[in-house]
């Protein structure tokens, strides 16, 4: 595949000096997401802190460049075809603890992994994410879409976000006159958080589709509005033993409830008063295969990459599980992963 665009049309000089070393043309995906499936991108650039994080995010909206933020790959399957335009893959990781504050907090770069950050706080004695030891995607990721489990959330924990914002100011024309991006900090409740819902998510909704029922695509020529580039979280004080021992206890349930291997977390958001992976079970679905790719016999909700699956594999079990589920029991299961990338070809039988 010969990329899609220009590079002079896609980074200016300046960024390609300063980024040489960490932008690629052409770039495969499947390394770079948890279910070891996607096609290549026309361009990959890497960031490792925020500032150039909002740095290229600012120079790709100033020129319309389509572009998809890219942290650890979970909850993502990334289209066979690849993705058009630009993947910013955030290596931003900064993490800072204030133990003199009161609740001590943590300040953490939108690229950190999650569960990393967790497990720092419990060797500080600090308790209050026990619940997110095991969640393998970015704080990025998880405050945009209110990652959660057993019984914790982001919306208990967050206090505020450092968010990239872009706002079109429209003249009296009814036209767009022109685009402010500003540096904001949203507290808490301006994310009006939901279950696996915030702002930041619903607020992106004109960047996706439904593809034959609901679910979430990133398309090609879109760009989101609002990137995370920062997030600081409560804490609590606690015995270092008791933090370790229940976090200990999540990840042994984590292990016993959820199958190895390549996926991308759970697939299906949970119905109201109901459980996606019992009724993907009770529609009889577990251990069905498709290529490379299955609904996995441990939990019907999580589907395996046993290796070399691709996405049209995986995209066709998840129209199986729809269409099953929505037969058998009437409930129209809704997409907690993302789809990224061009979808035509795959969707579009």
């Amino acid at each position: 595949m010969q990329p899609a665009f220009r590079m002079d049309r896609v980074i200016d000089k300046e960024l390609q000096v300063s980024f040489e070393n960490r932008l690629r043309m052409n770039a495969p995906l499947a390394r770079y997401t948890a279910a070891r499936v996607g096609g290549p991108a026309d361009y990959l650039i890497t960031v490792e802190n925020r500032d150039e994080l909002a740095l290229i995010v600012e120079r790709l909206w100033d020129r319309g460049t389509p572009f998809v933020i890219l942290g650890g790959g979970s909850n993502v399957l990334v289209s066979d075809a690849g993705v058009r335009g630009v993947v910013v893959l955030n290596r931003s990781r900064h993490v800072r603890f204030d133990l003199k504050s009161e609740p001590p907090t943590v300040w953490a770069e939108s690229g950190a992994n999650f569960g990393a950050v967790a497990r720092q706080a419990a060797e500080k004695a600090l308790g209050g994410l026990e619940w997110a030891a095991g969640i393998p995607g970015t704080i990025g990721g998880a405050v945009v879409g209110n990652a959660g489990a057993h019984g914790g959330d982001m919306a208990g924990n967050l206090l505020l976000a450092e968010i990239l914002h872009r706002s079109e100011q429209v003249g009296r024309n009814g036209k767009i006159a022109a685009a402010r991006v500003s540096r904001e900090e949203w507290h808490v409740e301006r994310l009006e958080y939901a279950y696996r819902a915030s702002a930041l998510k619903r607020g992106h909704a004109s960047a996706r589709v439904d593809l034959a029922s609901p679910g979430n695509s990133k398309l090609p020529g879109q760009q989101p509005e609002s990137v995370v580039l920062v997030a600081v979280l409560r804490l609590e004080r606690n015995d270092r033993e008791a933090v370790q021992a229940k976090m200990d206890e999540y990840l042994v349930q984590r292990r016993s409830t959820q199958p190895l291997g390549a996926s991308m977390g759970s697939m299906f958001k949970n119905p109201a008063g109901d459980a996606a992976g019992r009724l993907i079970e009770a529609a009889g679905l577990k251990g069905v295969r498709m290529g490379k790719a299955e609904i996995s016999p441990k939990h019907a909700n999580f589907f395996i990459n046993h290796g070399g699956a691709t996405a049209a594999d995986i995209w066709s079990l998840i129209c199986i599980a729809r269409e099953r589920v929505a037969e058998k029991f009437g409930v129209d299961m809704e997409l907690e992963i993302e789809l990224i990338g061009n979808w035509e070809f795959e969707a579009g039988g």
